[in-house]
């Protein structure tokens, strides 16, 4: 509970620091982005030592928002994959595929019932390196995730909202034999489901903190009543973009998770770099 109000304060300090918008600007509204992170180091007789190494991420960043006097729909597609290849080893270092929605209507200033959708897997198949043989870890739809339920959501602009629902179903979906054959992300040995019920909340912000240097940040928490509801997910999605030209940028995207059915601490993704990007 603590930390949930800390989260709130957190929210009100954010949502101060934006202006309300002008006008209305009802329709559709399009647009993404997408980059290519890409880092080496190269070493002939560094009697120092090193190991050549290449790496490379791909993101796609893609919105299709709509609006009118009283409805909005809000939807969000990420798409990332990285690898990095040392001397002969090709190991995969991000794996995202996600889709989150909120529908919203009216029913104050600023504040509508919404209706949200969050589903988020992996494309390809993901393993433990510190092993020999490698262990399998994660494959498409293993685990994937998807979260609805109706909510309360509060939006005083396009690049801020807090969506609270809390009446949240949770599906946990684990459909590699060789995972759910072992019980893995807490679904139940030989079963490939797992159900939740519980409270989600969620906040987005988008800031520009200077000329050419943009914020972006999702958080979602999620409480399970019927299990240990004291133990909280947390998924927080960082992206920092610092705009060089048209073309050229540095990028940073850090994940932060914790789920004890996953793992009994904080997992973390960290990719940056160079990029090459392109709006769209």
């Amino acid at each position: 509970m603590k930390k949930l109000v800390l989260v709130l304060l957190i929210a009100l300090g954010i949502q101060a620091g934006f202006a309300q918008d002008k006008k209305d600007d009802f329709g559709w509204k399009r647009g993404g982005h997408l980059a290519l992170l890409f880092s080496q180091n190269a070493f002939q007789n560094w009697t120092a030592g090193g190991e050549n190494a290449i790496a490379g991420n791909l993101k796609i960043n893609y919105d299709i928002n709509y609006k009118d006097a009283k409805n909005t729909w809000t939807n969000k597609f990420l798409v990332a994959y990285g690898s990095t290849r040392i001397n002969n080893l090709t190991k995969k270092t991000d794996d995202q595929l996600e889709w989150n929605s909120i529908y919203g209507h009216n029913l104050a200033k600023n504040w509508l019932f919404s209706y949200y959708l969050n589903f988020k897997t992996q494309l390809f198949t993901g393993y433990d390196y510190s092993t020999s043989p490698f262990a399998k870890v994660s494959n498409f739809f293993s685990p994937a995730f998807v979260s609805t339920g109706p909510g309360l959501l509060y939006k005083p602009s396009d690049n801020f909202y807090i969506n609270f629902a809390p009446v949240t179903s949770k599906l946990v979906i684990v459909t590699d034999p060789d995972l759910n054959a072992v019980g893995a992300y807490g679904v139940d040995p030989g079963k490939s489901l797992r159900y939740e019920l519980g409270m989600n909340y969620q906040m987005y912000f988008k800031l520009k903190l200077m000329e050419n240097v943009t914020l972006e940040n999702t958080l979602n928490l999620f409480s399970n009543y019927l299990d240990q509801p004291q133990n909280v997910d947390v998924d927080n999605l960082l992206n920092l973009h610092f705009k060089i030209n048209k073309y050229l940028s540095a990028g940073l995207m850090l994940r932060s998770l914790y789920d004890d059915n996953t793992f009994p601490g904080w997992q973390i993704s960290e990719a940056f770099g160079l990029e090459f990007g392109l709006d769209f």
